[in-house]
């Protein structure tokens, strides 16, 4: 098992607010049964690349948490990292499951729950090719308030009303946030700022 237990003071140079604990990440391997409906036979990656992370994220009611995310081998020490910046500047996460909490693994229900996730065997939406959370290299976050967008309409099929990104709520994501950020400046993709369709919750390393 792989253990990170720092004070914040070490990731970004300022201690911990007082009302939170210290950010923490721990790491172990999964089987398939770990992984539950979102892996199947056929999957690019099997269950020996991938790694379960629990980790430390602030809420929306501003109080920290535990949630889990599954990635890919050689995106656990990035994750660990970025999720620790996300924590220290306090951006507000709804949720943190692995998909398989939902029947199916279903991704619509878990974007329509306002849930952050990672690795999934599914395609990319309306398209039938395999998304980067097949491979356990993307992570969407606030699937609700950061919704998917093409000419054929919007996901979760109620993210309708955070098509506008002038709002200001909590989680969202904009251009130029901190909370992007931490991710592109850490080499990733997001998907805010693609041209022929918006992913709002979406962010890759390929």
């Amino acid at each position: 098992m792989h253990l990170l237990l720092v004070p914040l003071v070490l990731l970004s140079g300022l201690t911990a607010p007082d009302s939170l604990p210290a950010y923490s990440a721990t790491t172990k391997t999964v089987t398939a049964a770990d992984l539950g409906a979102t892996w199947h036979s056929g999957c690019p990656v099997g269950p020996a690349q991938l790694r379960m992370i629990s980790l430390t994220y602030y809420g929306m009611d501003q109080k920290a948490h535990a949630g889990q995310l599954v990635v890919n081998t050689d995106r656990v020490d990035q994750t660990i990292k970025i999720f620790g910046e996300l924590y220290r500047m306090r951006y507000p996460i709804a949720k943190m499951v692995t998909p398989d909490h939902y029947p199916n693994a279903d991704d619509e229900l878990s974007m329509e729950d306002n849930n952050t996730s990672a690795y999934d065997c599914r395609d990319i939406p309306t398209s039938g090719a395999l998304s980067y959370h097949a491979y356990g290299r993307a992570i969407d976050i606030n699937t609700l308030i950061n919704p998917y967008h093409d000419s054929q309409g919007v996901q979760p099929k109620n993210g309708g009303p955070y098509l506008d990104r002038t709002r200001k709520d909590p989680g969202m994501l904009h251009d130029g946030d901190k909370a992007v950020r931490a991710f592109t400046g850490n080499g990733w993709t997001w998907g805010g700022d693609w041209h022929t369709l918006k992913d709002y919750q979406h962010f890759e390393l390929a």
